[in-house]
């Protein structure tokens, strides 16, 4: 059964470490969480490991950038590790060909530009002449949909290509608005008969890439995050226990005080979905 708990030192001495999302969890995309913050710092102030794990597109690099800019404290976590690292390592590899088509934003060249010394991007061709795709989200997510990449995906398919997803996340919140990610238009091709290769939360490749990169002999790893379909599910699936932060994507599922989930909503909210975190709580804190 989910306990919804007062805080993460509550718990804190279970765990060697955590693996935490970013979006909904320690920032709204905007700004850091400064109650997320702490409870990090804390964290690691009691001999933890914080690696953030998130399904951005984009190298780490990218991403720790992002965060400095943000003004999330370097002393907040240890080492980060994200699903465009995973899927670039893929996408080197060959795992679509190499000449692919990118769906994607400006703000995500990095994936093909920061790359592992001596490693070299395949060419980006038009979908005619591609071997395969490569999705690291919407060319504009503050006003496009899924249903605007229709006509691109519908022939993906038809020419048999397979798309390789840099973001599993459908959805995410910046600020107060909505935004549609990589995932939502991966989801969309495999209705169309598409075949789609996923890297980041919930699928295997980023949580192994995370466990090698904490290099602990068999720690004990919470995983938080407000996705019950990418951080919850993926933490069970590879037995590792997990906690839900329900005032993320959910928040208007658990009554009228975000902060404070009624026990009864979430507990049928989570039956209906049959995914049981081992903890839950409204705000990381």
């Amino acid at each position: 059964m989910t306990r919804i708990i007062p805080s993460l030192a509550s718990i804190a001495a279970d765990y060697d470490a955590v693996f935490c999302d970013l979006w909904g969890c320690l920032h709204n995309g905007k700004t850091p969480y400064p109650a997320a913050v702490a409870a990090l710092q804390a964290f690691r102030a009691g001999g933890g490991k914080v690696a953030l794990v998130t399904n951005a597109p984009r190298p780490k690099a990218t991403v720790i950038a992002q965060l400095d800019r943000m003004g999330v404290p370097r002393d907040a976590w240890d080492l980060v590790v994200s699903s465009g690292d995973a899927a670039q390592a893929a996408m080197l590899q060959g795992a679509v060909g190499q000449k692919v088509f990118h769906i994607g934003a400006e703000k995500d060249e990095d994936f093909f530009t920061i790359l592992p010394e001596g490693a070299v991007a395949p060419e980006r061709v038009g979908l005619l002449e591609a071997e395969g795709i490569v999705c690291t989200g919407l060319e504009d997510d503050l006003s496009e949909t899924p249903d605007d990449y229709r006509a691109q995906l519908l022939l993906g398919k038809t020419r048999g290509l397979t798309l390789l997803c840099a973001n599993p996340d459908i959805i995410v919140d910046m600020g107060d608005k909505r935004l549609y990610c990589a995932g939502a238009l991966a989801g969309a091709y495999e209705d169309m008969g598409g075949k789609a290769l996923y890297f980041g939360k919930p699928h295997p490749p980023i949580y192994d890439l995370a466990r090698r990169q904490l290099d602990l002999d068999d720690p004990r790893i919470l995983c938080i995050g407000d996705g019950i379909g990418t951080d919850v599910a993926g933490g069970r699936a590879e037995g590792l226990d997990t906690l839900f932060i329900t005032g993320g994507l959910a928040a208007d599922q658990f009554g009228p005080d975000v902060a404070n989930p009624d026990p009864d909503l979430l507990a049928a909210w989570l039956e209906e979905r049959q995914i049981f975190p081992s903890h839950a709580m409204g705000f990381l804190a």
